[in-house]
């Protein structure tokens, strides 16, 4: 039987590269990129010195280009998955949109362009790609206890206490986590699904905040820190291995939300 394989969507940067590295050990790895392949291409070299704790046939990793924002392109996306790898047994549903703004301007917070886009990319997205990749989750089955696939929304601590980049990002946010626990319910034994809300992290896109913002948002914290793409990664890897924990969303923002 060939080792089992996990797709991370929006992984060529920031948590879904981390996710991509904390998972390789345990599972080949499908990288999902947008636009940036030599991006993806360096997250592979990267990954590959990562020991593999199983025996494998196919390809330990592979790239794909796919526009999440794109229900054909997430068919797409999974079908190709798939062709090359020989199953899928994990999702981790890691893409995102938002634009940065003053929250607290309400004058920013009405355009109905933002609020498509965010509620494209950060809700319907993920059920699309739950859908496309439903039957191949399935499959994956552990014995004795019957258990199928996981699948991992990426959501944040903005779904879970209204703050962050926009109000329709918060919104939206929240909307993702319901949703995900609304298709652990769905998907019972067949599909583990849950959730991880990170804090602010100093990803490339983070790092688009003003540092008045990061420090106010750090001194906030009760760790008086701020999430690390590779903390949540693992944070990620354990929920996967996990075959007791559905519906869930665990968030990861250093005690802002307590």
């Amino acid at each position: 039987m060939t080792a089992k394989v996990a797709l991370v969507t929006a992984s060529s940067a920031g948590l879904g590269a981390a996710t991509v590295k904390a998972l390789a050990s345990h599972f080949r790895v499908v990288v999902n990129y947008n636009s940036r392949k030599e991006k993806a291409d360096q997250v592979i070299s990267e990954a590959s010195a990562i020991p593999a704790s199983y025996k494998h046939d196919g390809p330990r990793f592979h790239a794909i280009q796919a526009d999440i924002s794109q229900r054909s392109e997430i068919q797409r996306l999974v079908s190709e998955t798939v062709s090359t790898m020989g199953r899928l047994d994990v999702v981790v549903s890691n893409a995102g949109w938002t634009r940065i703004t003053n929250f607290f301007d309400i004058e920013q917070q009405v355009n109905e362009d933002d609020w498509d886009k965010c509620f494209n990319v950060n809700v319907k997205a993920h059920l699309w790609l739950l859908y496309a990749a439903k039957d191949h989750l399935e499959k994956s089955v552990d014995e004795p206890n019957g258990i199928g696939g996981a699948f991992i929304t990426v959501a944040s601590l903005a779904g879970v206490r209204p703050s962050g980049s926009s109000l329709p990002y918060a919104v939206t946010k929240a909307a993702e986590i319901h949703m995900t626990k609304g298709l652990a319910l769905i998907c019972g034994r067949k599909i583990r699904c849950n959730s991880v809300s990170p804090g602010l992290m100093m990803t490339e896109w983070g790092q688009g905040f003003p540092e008045a913002k990061v420090k106010a948002t750090t001194d906030k914290s009760a760790l008086k820190s701020l999430a690390t793409p590779e903390d949540v990664a693992e944070q990620i890897r354990t929920i996967v291995l996990s075959k007791s924990m559905t519906g869930q969303n665990v968030v990861m923002d250093c005690g802002i939300a307590i």
